[in-house]
């Protein structure tokens, strides 16, 4: 089954790897992947990233109500494993700051912002329903670095950047914003693993050249709480740039 495959997976990388392994779920309802959870910890992984997505496309459901099921899937997760936990969230949350603080209240360990998902398309010549995906773009990252700014501060758990970063000055931005972990995907399959070592290689020039010490020091020297200009992290910008 796919279960003992992932499972399987697991094992083999924690023989063969001295870094962490997380491993990723899917839950939208307390039932399925999140039941698997222990089988997961078992085979050894340091943590576990839960992705929780659904379409809220009933009229009768109100954003509390998502939340709360989401909140009880986390819950549900948490009593079940004793690793670590991170979320992995979709943009689409009407107060991410809120709700992200409600995951630490429970005891969620991290955050990943922003989930990127397969996007539905219409095939004009069979008029069918088709997915769609796309690699990210660096301009994606901007919308992520905006709410990692806007979260550092206001919580304590771990933060990481996802979708969009594509090089070093992109990581270090995420940085900088607040981010803890910069997660990479599109570059890696646009240049293969070994472009790792060019992007950690221009974030030291960088830090060298800019005299900074540490990845301590410059983290988060730029989120909204930090910024000499913080409105620039809120809508009243927009005016500015007509």
């Amino acid at each position: 089954s796919e279960l003992d495959q992932h499972v399987a997976r697991i094992e083999r990388y924690k023989e063969a790897l001295s870094i962490p392994v997380i491993a990723s779920l899917n839950g939208v309802t307390p039932q399925g992947w999140v039941r698997h959870a222990k089988d997961l910890q078992d085979a050894g992984c340091d943590a576990l990233e839960l992705n929780l997505y659904g379409i809220a496309a009933r009229r009768d459901e109100t954003a509390a109500d998502v939340e709360a099921r989401y909140l009880l899937v986390v819950k549900s997760l948490l009593d079940v494993v004793s690793i670590p936990l991170a979320i992995k969230l979709s943009a689409q949350f009407s107060s991410p700051v809120n709700f992200i603080g409600e995951l630490e209240k429970l005891g969620v360990r991290g955050v990943s912002v922003f989930n990127r998902f397969y996007q539905p398309d219409i095939d004009l010549t069979s008029r069918h329903i088709v997915p769609r995906i796309q690699l990210s773009h660096s301009y994606e990252a901007l919308l992520l670095m905006r709410w990692i700014a806007m979260l550092r501060g206001h919580v304590q758990l771990g933060i990481a950047g996802t979708g969009g970063f594509h090089n070093h000055e992109d990581a270090l931005k995420g940085l900088l914003a607040g981010a803890d972990v910069i997660h990479l995907c599109s570059s890696l399959l646009k240049q293969g693993p070994d472009y790792v070592r060019t992007i950690l290689f221009g974030m030291q020039a960088w830090m060298e050249e800019e005299e900074y010490q540490s990845v301590r020091q410059l983290k988060g020297s730029l989120s909204h709480q930090h910024a000499v200009n913080p409105s620039a992290y809120e809508r009243e910008n927009y005016a500015e740039l007509i």
